[in-house]
């Protein structure tokens, strides 16, 4: 009998990046490694989207949109798929109609072909009209469920009933889509749900339908899931390369194959083509500072399901603040702020809502503050939750945010509110004097002050590099390099004559001998009547000033 060929699309240049360096890699370090692996044979890869959007502004000073040209380029045979989620598209924060549509149009325009369409909640209303956009704009539309395991001890959904049910209402709201997609962002489903969960889509779905699973390795049953998934019926899954596989991403391409060995599956690679690949992958990243916790599975993560993709992100905002001691107090309210929350799956921007509520727990005491995201999840901004979240918590956020529950649909409110949409990114373009192209209204909707600061060419860089190795000056015109700590961050400096390098990036300098005049310091400015200094818990960039000194402010 001749082996199922299992297609697997490489997640390593997308979800690797999100999983190990908060997706702030920059496009001209990875792009060979992106030809290796075209050259050993792939044609799928994860392209771009999810929070490898945004980070391209945020953090790495480049045009997303470039990026994607730039793949297309290196990949020109290739299925370049990327991550929209939902009706968030490619933002923290959700969209309304026409920004969603223009989220298709012009990734389309830039080279890709497929587009994941999935919601974090698992309320078909927020895939709908994104399905219909990708559809419509010519490309394939893959649809997804999202998948995680309830911490032990808890129940009520994320079981195979919970997983029928919704793929139910997708089918019944005649949503076309070409590819389906189980996705598991904390890697915490168990493999017989995995097992139960594919098959009965497999007896639900046409038999022609590619079925796909997506895992990671964070708590450490990754392969097993693969491999239950396969055996109930699935067509695909998303694997990774080295050194960007396993621990906190999706298990490597080889362990998978390896894994296969013997039984009646195979991917089809010249495994010996990829181990090449993998060493120059291996050698582009080895600047990039891996964080040691997404080497590894962790089993706390079964008790407070942290996805991948948020674990090392909120690890390294951590680190710069630090404030890495706090992690295991983090986790640890992570259980109950999910079992409080509805049960939204642990994938962006639910996981991000539940770290946010569970840092503030930890900082400010349980229920003292809630977090805006997780507030207006509770409260239906962001469509249904799974089960009802607790009344207690939905009657804090309301005191707090001052905001009603709601039952509208989040495109309702957001096609109602003045400040979304291409209109109100289009004043934010002119207000700034910038040019208004689709792109910039696209980029200035889904970043907003971010995304401006990057368009007047105000970004910096937000990348995080080992310090190099050796830090012994050269003297002369040569210049040096150097490991300078500045408020407990590193970087690696290297001067040669008038250009400096920091982290990867070159600036213009001049350097003179002495010290320039002190100039006579300026009196502080005097305090209003009855003002006093408040100053914020963690440390933050200031996008914008709210109100004038002499304010009122509670």
């Amino acid at each position: 009998m001749s082996k199922k060929q299992i297609q697997f699309m490489c997640t390593a240049f997308r979800d690797g990046f999100q999983s190990v360096y908060g997706a702030r890699v920059l496009t001209r370090d990875f792009m060979p490694a992106v030809k290796a692996a075209y050259d050993a044979g792939i044609r799928w890869f994860e392209a771009g989207g999810g929070a490898r959007f945004q980070s391209c502004y945020f953090y790495c000073n480049e045009d997303a949109f470039w990026q994607m040209d730039e793949f297309r380029k290196a990949c020109p045979e290739a299925d370049l798929q990327t991550l929209g989620r939902g009706v968030n598209v490619v933002g923290l924060d959700s969209q309304s109609s026409d920004m969603i549509r223009l989220h298709a149009q012009l990734f389309k325009k830039h080279g890709i072909s497929s587009i994941r369409n999935f919601d974090a909640l698992n309320d078909v209303n927020n895939l709908v009209h994104p399905g219909r956009t990708i559809s419509e704009a010519g490309l394939k539309h893959e649809i997804a469920i999202t998948l995680m395991g309830l911490p032990p001890g808890l129940s009520g959904a994320h079981d195979p009933a919970f997983y029928e049910r919704v793929l139910k209402q997708i089918m019944d709201a005649g949503i076309a889509f070409d590819r389906i997609c189980f996705k598991d962002a904390s890697g915490t489903a168990t493999p017989r749900t995995v097992f139960e969960t594919i098959q009965m889509a497999r007896r639900r779905l046409p038999g022609n339908m590619h079925m796909k699973y997506h895992t990671h390795e964070t708590a450490g049953n990754g392969v097993a899931c693969y491999l239950a998934a396969i055996e109930a019926g699935a067509d695909g899954l998303d694997l990774s390369m080295s050194p960007v596989s396993g621990g906190t991403c999706q298990p490597d391409i080889i362990v998978m194959w390896h894994a296969l060995r013997g039984s009646n599956f195979d991917l089809g690679v010249d495994v010996d083509k990829i181990r090449k690949a993998e060493e120059v992958f291996r050698d582009c990243m080895k600047e990039y500072f891996l964080p040691p916790e997404a080497l590894s599975a962790d089993p706390a993560i079964i008790w407070s399901p942290m996805p991948g993709g948020a674990l090392t992100a909120n690890t390294q905002m951590l680190r710069d603040n630090n404030m890495l001691d706090r992690y295991q107090d983090l986790i640890d309210n992570m259980n109950e702020v999910v079992a409080r929350g509805g049960f939204g799956t642990s994938v962006t921007p639910v996981s991000q809502f539940y770290v946010q509520q569970a840092f503030n727990n930890v900082l400010f005491g349980k229920w003292k503050r809630i977090a805006e995201g997780y507030g207006k999840m509770v409260l239906g901004y962001f469509g249904r939750t799974p089960v009802a979240p607790d009344p207690e918590i939905v009657k804090v956020a309301s005191e707090q945010l001052h905001l009603p529950p709601t039952t509208k649909t989040v495109l309702e409110i957001n096609d109602a509110d003045p400040t979304k949409g291409v209109k109100a990114a289009t004043k934010l373009l002119t207000d700034a004097g910038l040019p208004v192209t689709d792109e910039n209204v696209f980029i200035a909707g889904t970043c907003r002050e971010k995304g401006i600061t990057f368009l007047q060419g105000k970004a910096t860089l937000g990348i995080r590099k080992q310090a190099p190795a050796a830090a012994t000056p050269v003297s002369g015109s040569a210049g040096g390099k150097y490991t300078v700590t500045v408020s407990g961050k590193t970087y690696g400096v290297e001067l040669r004559g008038d250009k400096a390098t920091v982290n990867g990036r070159d600036y213009n300098i001049a350097v003179t001998d002495g010290l320039p005049q002190a100039a006579a310091p300026q009196a502080a400015p005097q305090a209003a009547a009855g003002a006093c200094e408040i100053k914020a818990p963690v440390p933050g960039i200031v996008l914008r000033l709210s109100a004038q000194p002499g304010d009122q402010v509670k």
